[in-house]
């Protein structure tokens, strides 16, 4: 028998990435977990409003989401644990401009170059309505078809409300192949 526990947001675990905006000459970076798709074409960050990052990203319209591996996980907790209003967290990772100007974290597996197109504001929270620009994906990443293997780059997830961070698991079939199996 199922309980009601109330009005709660348990859509979890989720990606863990990092968002990178330029902050003039130099980068700047949160960790955010309240990342989806809302289309084939189209994604969104959601921040809660008094990030530092987000006055960045207003302004240049532009962004970069990172997938984090397990390996790079410490600095990315401490980029989500220290506000870049106090503290300048330009040299967390190391990283190069992408083609549309955003930072691209050197040792993440795949970061993809975003444009905000819209922006979606609710109670403490701007989310982000972006376009892909760009998606860099290490060599070692991609598979015989030329996409992404999550497989391979195991990105980390977070669960909320328990804030623990979990690896990936094993794989339990193909999409739309029980259908098959049932008849």
């Amino acid at each position: 028998m199922k309980r009601n526990i109330g009005s709660l947001l348990a859509l979890y675990p989720m990606p863990v990435t990092v968002i990178g905006a330029m902050n003039g000459e130099k980068p700047t970076w949160t960790l955010v977990a309240h990342v989806g798709i809302i289309g084939h074409d189209r994604i969104l960050v959601s921040l809660a409003s008094s990030h530092f990052i987000n006055g960045m990203i207003r302004k240049d319209r532009k962004l970069s989401v990172s997938l984090v591996s397990e390996e790079m996980l410490p600095k990315v907790d401490v980029s989500g644990s220290v506000s870049g209003a106090r503290e300048d967290k330009s040299e967390l990772f190391a990283w190069e401009p992408g083609e549309n100007g955003t930072p691209v974290i050197t040792d993440a597996p795949l970061t993809m170059e975003c444009t905000v197109v819209d922006t979606y504001e609710t109670e403490g929270f701007e989310s982000f309505i972006c376009t892909i620009d760009s998606t860099y994906v290490e060599e070692d990443c991609i598979d015989s078809n030329g996409k992404p293997d999550y497989h391979s780059m195991k990105p980390v997830l977070f669960q909320f409300p328990s804030y623990e961070y979990l690896k990936t698991g094993d794989v339990l079939g193909k999409c739309l192949s029980f259908k098959e199996k049932d008849q």
